[in-house]
Order: C-alpha cells, then sequence, then structure tokens
C-alpha cells in the first residue's frame, strides 16, 4: 500500500497546484483525477471556451468590420468541427503541460475517483471499478463543482445541455435559449450569436452579470442587444417542454405578469453550480451543500483540508489555486499563517470584455462609504480608436479619505488585461496619488487606468 504525506483529491486549478506546491517543499504527493490534469477549468471550462470566444471574435469582425479596415472579403465560410477541435486541442495540450509538470516535480498522477476512508487512508476507484488503497498523513479535497440543473428541467446531453456541452457541440444549433446571464451564460450567449445562432437569455434578476455594476450592466446589455441577441431579464423560466424536436420555455416576468412561450433548438441552463463531493464524505461538515473550512483550509475531519470550489463562493479558478497554495504551505511551512481570499479579480469574456475587483458603486452606498468615482471612455483612448476598440469604459472607485482604491469596474477591449494593474494597486494599498504620479505607456488602453483616477480628482487631461 504506497505513502504519502499529501493525497489531493482532484486535480482542476486548486488540486493539482496545491500537489505540485506541496512536492516543491519536499513532500511526497499524489494527485487524484477521474478524467485528466486540469480539471474542469482547463478541460471543459475556462481555457477551452476563452478559445471558442476568439474565434467567434475573429469571425464576428471579419464578417461585419473588414471595411472598417479597408478589408474585402468575399466567400467567408467556417468549418464548426474545426472551431470546436481548436478548442480542444489548447486544452488537451495545456494537460498534457500539467502531467509533464507532476512528473517534474515528481507527483504521483492517480487517474480515478478518490475517496475518504478511516485512519489516514485514501480509496481510488479505477474506470474498471478496481479499488486500490492508499495511505496518508493530509488529504486536500479539491472536487470542484458541476452546472447546476433546474428542477423540472434536468440535463439530457441533446436539447437541454449544461456548459460542457456547450462546447463540445457536433453540429450548431440554428437557435438556443440560454437561462443565466452570469459569465457562463453570457460567454456562450455571445459565441453562439457570433456564428449567426438566434440566442435568447433568460435573467431572473434585472440585470446582466447581475453581481456587476450597474453601469458596466446596463452597456454591455446595450451592446449585446446590438449584436442581435434578445435578452430578457427580471424574468423566470415556470415551465418547459421537450416533447418534441426542440425545446419550449415558459417564462413570465419575475414580479408577476403574463407569461410567453420562448421556442429553440437547444436550451443551454447556466444559473450556477453543484458541488462534487468526493466519495465517502458523509463525515464532513458541509455549508449549504458546501464543504465547510476554518482558518486554516481543515474541514471537520482532521487532517482533512478542502479548497477550490468545493468550499464555496467566490468560484474562480485564481482563487481556488491561491487557496490551496496558502492551505498547503500553511500545512508544511513552519510559522506561515495561512490567508483568506480577499481582493481577486473577476472577468467576463464576451465582447466587449468586462473585468472587475473590489467593491460596486452600489455595495459602496449600501455600506455608507464616502467615495468619489473616476471614469474614463475608450472613446477617448488614442489606442482604442486606432484598434478600433473605443466601446467601455474604466470606472474607478476611490475612499475620499486616504485615497485607496475601494473596487474598479472596465467594460471594454483588453479589460480581463488591464484590471491586473488595479488588484495589485489595491493589495499595495496604493493611493490615487500614486497611481497619479505612476507613468502609463503612451499608446496603450492602459492609460484609460490613469485617465480614470485623474477624472475622480478632476484633473484627467483628455475627457
Amino acid at each position: 500500500m504506497a505513502s504519502y504525506d499529501l493525497i489531493v483529491i482532484g486535480g482542476g486549478p486548486a488540486g493539482y497546484v496545491g500537489a505540485i506546491r506541496a512536492a516543491q517543499l519536499g513532500k511526497k504527493v499524489a494527485c487524484v483525477e477521474k478524467e485528466r490534469a486540469g480539471g474542469t477549468c482547463l478541460n471543459w471550462g475556462c481555457i477551452p471556451t476563452k478559445a471558442l470566444l476568439k474565434n467567434a471574435e475573429l469571425y464576428h469582425t471579419m464578417k461585419h468590420h473588414a471595411d472598417d479596415f479597408g478589408m474585402s472579403i468575399e466567400g467567408l465560410s467556417y468549418d464548426w468541427n474545426k472551431v470546436i477541435k481548436r478548442s480542444r486541442n489548447v486544452s488537451d495540450k495545456l494537460a498534457g503541460g500539467i502531467e509533464f509538470l507532476f512528473k517534474k516535480n515528481k507527483v504521483d498522477y492517480i487517474r480515478g475517483v478518490g475517496g475518504l476512508a478511516a485512519n489516514g487512508k485514501v480509496e481510488v476507484i479505477d474506470t474498471d471499478g478496481k479499488s486500490e488503497m492508499y495511505t496518508t498523513k493530509d488529504v486536500l479535497v479539491a472536487t470542484g463543482c458541476v452546472s447546476r440543473e433546474l428542477p423540472f428541467l434536468p440535463f439530457d446531453g441533446k436539447k437541454v445541455i449544461g456548459s460542457r456541452e456547450a462546447m463540445n457541440l457536433p453540429k450548431q444549433p440554428k437557435s438556443i435559449t440560454i437561462i443565466g446571464a452570469g459569465a457562463i451564460g453570457i460567454e456562450f450567449a455571445y459565441f453562439f450569436n457570433a456564428y449567426g445562432t438566434e440566442v435568447t437569455v433568460v435573467e431572473m434578476l434585472d440585470k446582466v452579470l447581475p453581481v456587476e455594476d450597474n453601469e458596466v450592466s446596463k452597456l454591455l446589455e446595450k451592446s449585446l442587444t446590438s449584436q442581435g441577441i434578445k435578452i430578457l431579464t427580471g424574468t423566470k423560466t415556470t415551465e418547459a417542454d421537450t416533447s418534441g424536436d426542440g425545446v419550449k420555455l415558459t417564462v413570465e416576468p419575475a414580479a408577476g405578469g403574463e407569461s410567453q412561450t420562448i421556442e429553440s433548438e437547444i436550451v443551454l441552463v447556466a444559473i450556477g453550480i453543484a458541488p462534487v463531493l468526493p466519495n465517502n464524505a458523509e463525515q464532513i461538515k458541509l455549508e449549504r451543500g458546501f464543504i465547510d473550512t476554518d482558518e486554516n483550509y481543515m474541514t471537520s475531519v482532521p487532517n482533512v483540508y478542502a479548497a477550490g470550489d468545493i468550499t464555496g463562493p467566490p468560484w474562480l479558478a485564481h482563487t481556488g489555486s491561491y487557496e490551496a497554495i496558502q492551505c498547503v504551505e500553511g500545512l508544511y511551512i513552519d510559522g506561515h499563517k495561512p490567508k483568506q481570499v480577499g481582493t481577486f479579480p473577476a472577468c467576463t469574456y464576451c465582447h466587449p470584455e468586462v473585468a472587475s475587483v473590489g467593491l460596486t458603486e452600489e455595495a459602496c452606498k449600501e455600506q455608507g462609504l464616502d467615495y468619489r468615482v473616476g471614469k474614463f471612455p475608450f472613446a477617448a483612448s488614442g489606442r482604442a480608436l486606432a484598434v478600433a476598440e473605443s466601446e467601455g469604459f474604466v470606472k474607478i472607485i476611490f475612499d475620499k479619505k486616504h485615497g485607496e482604491i475601494l473596487g474598479a469596474h472596465m467594460i471594454g477591449a483588453g479589460a480581463t488585461e488591464l484590471i491586473a494593474e488595479v488588484t495589485l494597486a489595491m493589495q499595495l494599498e496604493a493611493t490615487a496619488e500614486e497611481i497619479d504620479a505612476t507613468i502609463h505607456a503612451h499608446p496603450t488602453l492602459a492609460e484609460a487606468v490613469h485617465e480614470a483616477t485623474g477624472d475622480a480628482y478632476g484633473h484627467a487631461i483628455h475627457i
């Protein structure tokens, strides 16, 4: 029976990162993954969707804006199977890279479904149903989540699908209804619409990307609507009929009112995620279905720890990796006190992109904070105009007393990259004065951060 210092159950962004970090610290480590290294994020989530979205953006630009760049394209077409295949190739390459990193760092990679057993043991069941037991001093559970179903609309993998099936459809649907206007729903809405699929988005709350700043959500909805996406906010789905060739949904205003029927070939349910618990997890204390942990990431079971999506929000790959590293370093570095997730960015990779960090203006108002806001539109950015990406803005919220950043909200080209500067500034507790004194290269999209800072204090130059 093989014995380890740490066995990690789950090979996603929390699991594989935690395993590698523990190995770097000199521990004997194994990582158990039922599918392939990288987990949902790398194989069926973050990475392949970004490949699909890049394809969609390129096709949409060439189809609708080629003339803006002085180009004339005749007979523009695409091969759906090749579009999907490129995304799979990207995922396969990165998954292979993680397997290489396991070898490099001497992490044993075990394929199978991991479960907790008594007395410091982990049971792994392989694809043939064969069970094998391993002993370990510590266990890190990082089993992640899957798409959540609607009670009256279960997934069938064909007409009613989750995000996993959505990125690997063998045939492009002529029409699709997406239930949920969070990041996943909006990204797929952009992707399918770019290729000509008729897209309808149904969201129970009163705006798209409900967790984002109101100004950002309003502009995004306006932009997506102008692209041809039908958006129904403040609308809930009450019934579904899958008996025919497609799906008929009955929807009605969330506040009450007349219902209507939406028919489409496929329905993508993107209302959230559900936890994937390891086998024999009954002994672990849960909180709303997710694993409850203390300040050291330890569960209610001694020497069993958990990190990533399985522990609840925020459900983001980068926060999962952070938690796993903090957990492992707390275990194996003397005197290291693990930190919890604090300041973190969130990104949506539609077009225009959306990114944010910290408090929204609405949250600042609710908390009674004394703040000031600076905004800079990309329409006034030389770089944005040069690359034909003038839609959107950068909005930064500062604490009036000290000038520190309370939050930042961006919509437009490069937003998912630009947010890193503000996240670092918040981590370092940088003030508006320090950002204003930082020379930003010209011409760059990043100048919008500098100009938004100046606008908050009444001395922006270019607006």
